[in-house]
């Protein structure tokens, strides 16, 4: 039995060790007096209610850059429910292809096949990692994708895939890319995501963002199935228009809708979208630079521009642990994110539940990268100590 290893843990400590991929981290400097001026115990219908709502609309459509001919709405269920909203109510007028990389868009592949039962689905889909081919997509077809995969970290570059004169509708799951990513809003019909992502907003609310096209289908088609009344966007064949200027359809958190507002006025601080996004970038490469001089890590998406800047998903490719089979691997990730734990220099960074073996360390725009420098030699310092362990 060779001894354990004898190894000084780093002095410098991440002053903030949320890298939770969601909720994710505060904007730096949040404080609980943010929330002071959200308007409670009053109705959400009520002039001050809605004006606040409305605010969070506005500001949505300035910093992310939004289109003025698309609307904007607040939903309940976080992105789950205002994507689900979208499938349920705009799905089944045309053939549909699923695709999918990462488990969020599996999902949806089930919902579209097994809870909706739509007559003429094709799913195309790849492993964690990489993405299928995009050129051979059909968009006479609706079409319904992730922008970014939280759980792979493999993103779509960019919008060019899809064609400016489609037949069909894009849907997209946007949330680990809003506000980090610049989405080709002109590419896309629905995009929804919810503000505890990149924003670092608090779960439960989902945003949609509807095209003319889109609303055209929802005035236009009628799904053949039931809808509950947190799906409905139209009325008498009409849309629903309170839904986008701050009239929701169910009751949402006042003190949620002041937090986003303050996390969408502290974006105008760093710049706006290209501030965020230059941060995420920034934030990235502090981990894609240590990626490069270590060994014993590599990044989970295999093609360097469909790298996510902001759900880093990283596999360990040490030939020791890399040969242990699932069961062990995962335990040993466990091991060592459970000791970052401990430390209080990292939670929340173990890789999602259904995608292989490995580290998911988000670097959003609300992460500081001074905190994700000094974190570095702790992943190594945690490594080195839990492998020391196992060979014992």
């Amino acid at each position: 039995m060779t001894a354990r290893l004898d190894l000084a843990a780093p002095q410098l400590r991440p002053q903030n060790p949320r890298f939770s991929s969601g909720p994710c981290s505060k904007r730096p400097g949040w404080e609980l007096d943010a929330l002071k001026n959200a308007s409670l115990g009053r109705s959400h219908r009520a002039a001050e209610g809605k004006s606040k709502l409305k605010q969070a609309i506005d500001l949505t459509r300035s910093v992310l850059q939004v289109p003025d001919d698309y609307r904007i709405g607040i939903v309940p269920a976080s992105d789950t429910g205002a994507f689900e909203m979208a499938m349920w109510s705009m799905l089944g007028a045309r053939p549909v292809t699923m695709l999918a990389w990462e488990s969020f868009g599996a999902g949806w592949v089930t919902d579209a096949v097994k809870q909706l039962k739509l007559p003429d689905v094709k799913s195309v889909s790849a492993e964690y990692g990489i993405l299928p081919d995009l050129e051979t997509v059909d968009f006479d077809n609706d079409v319904c994708f992730t922008w970014n995969g939280t759980t792979s970290g493999v993103r779509v570059p960019n919008g060019d895939f899809i064609p400016a004169d489609r037949e069909g509708l894009t849907l997209c799951d946007a949330t680990s890319a809003a506000f980090a990513q610049k989405l080709a809003f002109e590419k896309l019909d629905v995009v929804t995501f919810s503000w505890q992502k990149v924003l670092g907003g608090e779960g439960g609310h989902g945003v949609i963002i509807l095209s003319p096209r889109a609303v055209q289908r929802l005035e236009t088609y009628t799904p053949a199935w039931p809808l509950p009344k947190i799906f409905r966007l139209t009325k008498a064949g009409k849309l629903i228009e309170g839904i986008f200027s701050g009239a929701t359809i169910n009751t949402p958190s006042m003190l949620c809708v002041e937090d986003y507002i303050d996390a969408l006025n502290w974006a105008d601080t760093v710049g706006g979208l290209e501030g965020l996004c230059d941060r995420a970038d920034v934030n990235f490469s502090v981990l894609e630079q240590w990626v490069a001089a270590t060994p014993w890590i590599d990044f989970l998406a295999e093609e360097p521009s469909t790298r996510s800047n902001t759900s880093v998903c990283l596999k360990i490719v040490d030939a020791q642990i890399a040969a242990l089979d699932a069961d062990a691997q995962n335990a040993f990730v466990k091991r060592l994110t459970k000791l970052l734990d401990d430390e209080g220099v990292a939670f929340d960074i173990g890789g999602y539940r259904d995608a292989p073996p490995g580290l998911r360390i988000w670097t959003g725009a609300t992460v500081e990268a001074s905190d994700l420098k000094a974190l570095t030699p702790w992943l190594d310092w945690a490594f080195a100590l839990v492998k020391s362990d196992s060979a014992n």
